[in-house]
């Protein structure tokens, strides 16, 4: 299986520089929507649900005190066959324009975010994971919208 390493380093090479806050979202919307469409998680590290939204842990290591990110140190895109580069590409074209803000707002909106926080106020730090059973539940109920901003 490929990593979340990988995930992210595609996205980037698809999207250059964006916020390392962006990158967590996008990421978090890769995995979501590839357990729908593609029945299968993208990589097997967990995402957690931080005050600011969905993070990958490890990737935060990662990138942990900047703001901006345009590359990694890790991870192979090349390791990612062909559909999971075309649901990467999917997600990228339906949330990739929108801001970091905007991300981040719309999965605190969103069940399996809410469902991990329950019982943590919204600004209070906290670490639950948000299953890929809540993901694929919730995210199979819905379908993007058109263009909403």
């Amino acid at each position: 299986m490929t990593n979340v390493f990988d995930v992210a380093s595609f996205i980037l090479e698809k999207c250059g520089r964006i916020t390392t806050w962006k990158l967590q979202k996008l990421v978090y919307y890769c995995q979501a929507w590839s357990l729908v469409w593609d029945d299968e998680p993208l990589f097997s590290e967990k995402i957690e649900a931080w005050a600011n939204g969905p993070v990958v842990r490890e990737l935060y290591n990662l990138h942990k005190g900047r703001f901006y990110i345009s590359r990694l140190s890790c991870g192979n895109p090349g390791d990612l066959n062909q559909s999971q580069k075309d649901t990467i590409c999917a997600v990228i074209d339906y949330y990739g324009k929108k801001s970091s803000q905007w991300l981040s707002d719309l999965a605190h909106m969103e069940d399996p975010w809410k469902e991990a926080r329950k019982g943590i106020s919204e600004k209070m730090r906290g670490y639950r994971e948000i299953t890929l059973e809540s993901m694929a539940k919730y995210y199979s109920s819905i379908l993007p919208e058109e263009d909403s901003q």
